[in-house]
C-alpha cells in the first residue's frame, strides 16, 4: 500500500482524476488527488496573484497536512513545476516522484517557455482578450486541429465522447502567472527516484533528443521511462491501464 498524491495538470481538477484513483484503491492503496488553487471546485480563490508558489504550496500542504510519508507524487502536463517544487522543499517525504507526460523543467524555465513560440503568442493573446490579461482560458479541445493531444478521446465509442465533452464542460481558466513562472532551484533533487510516464512521445525520442544536449530531456533520460501510448490526457483515455501503471510503479518503491 502507499500514498499516492495526483496532481491534474493546466485547466484540470481532482475531478480528472476520479477513475484513475478509483481503481488505485481497489488496489489497495490510499489516493489523494488534489485540486490546485483557483482552478475546478476552486475556481472561486483564481486570482492574479495565484502562481507556482502558490500551487507548490498546495502541494506541500496536502502532504504536510495530512502527515504522508512515503509518497508517490504524481504530476500531470504543467503540475511538473508545483511537483517539482514540493519535492524540492519536502524530499524526506517523497518516495518517488512521477511525470505523466511531461518532465521536470530546469531551475528558472516556465512552462510557457516548453512550449513554441507560435503557442506563446496565441496563448498570450487569448489572455489578453479573454482572460482579463490574468487568465489563460482553456482550450477548445478539437480533435480536428490537435488529434494526438486528445487520442483516445475523440473515437467512435460513447464513453470517449462522453470524457470529451466532460473535458470541455468542466475544464477552468488557468491563473496565467502559474504558466509564466518558474523556480529557481534544480528541476529535480538528484537522489530521489523519479518515473515519467511518456503519452504524446516516446522514451526513445527523449533519449534522442537528451544526446542532443537538450536542457530538458537530458534529466528525463535518467529517469525510469515508460510508455502509455495515447493522447495527452491519459487519466481519460486509458485510466484503467495508468492507474496500473502507477501501481506497478508505487508498488516497486
Amino acid at each position: 500500500m502507499a500514498e499516492i498524491v495526483l496532481i491534474p495538470g493546466f485547466w484540470l481538477g481532482a475531478w480528472a482524476w476520479e477513475d484513475v484513483a478509483r481503481a488505485l484503491r481497489t488496489a489497495g492503496h490510499r489516493v489523494h488527488p488534489v485540486t490546485l488553487t483557483g482552478l475546478a471546485e476552486r475556481a472561486a480563490e483564481a486570482t492574479p496573484e495565484v502562481d507556482v508558489h502558490t500551487h507548490t504550496d498546495d502541494v506541500v500542504r496536502v502532504i504536510e497536512g495530512g502527515d504522508l510519508r512515503d509518497v508517490v507524487l504524481v504530476g500531470h502536463s504543467g503540475a511538473c513545476v508545483p511537483v517539482a517544487g514540493a519535492a524540492d522543499r519536502i524530499p524526506d517525504r517523497i518516495a518517488r516522484l512521477v511525470y505523466v507526460d511531461t518532465g521536470p523543467l530546469p531551475a528558472g524555465m516556465a512552462v510557457i517557455d516548453f512550449n513554441d513560440p507560435t503557442t506563446q503568442e496565441e496563448w498570450r493573446e487569448r489572455v489578453a482578450k479573454e482572460g482579463d490579461g490574468w487568465r489563460l482560458p482553456p482550450p477548445p479541445f478539437d480533435p480536428a486541429t490537435t488529434p494526438d493531444d486528445l487520442a483516445g478521446l475523440s473515437g467512435l465509442s460513447g464513453l470517449s465522447i462522453d470524457h470529451l465533452t466532460r473535458l470541455r464542460g468542466l475544464a477552468t481558466p488557468q491563473p496565467f502567472a502559474t504558466v509564466t513562472g518558474s523556480l529557481a532551484h534544480p528541476a529535480t533533487p538528484a537522489d530521489l527516484p523519479t518515473t515519467i510516464i511518456t503519452c504524446t512521445f516516446t522514451p526513445d525520442q527523449v533519449r534522442t533528443l537528451a544526446a542532443t544536449g537538450n536542457p530538458v530531456f537530458a534529466p528525463m533520460a535518467r529517469s525510469d521511462l515508460r510508455h502509455l501510448p495515447t493522447g495527452h490526457w491519459p487519466m481519460l483515455s486509458r485510466p484503467v491501464d495508468l492507474a496500473a501503471l502507477l501501481d506497478e510503479i508505487a508498488s516497486a518503491n
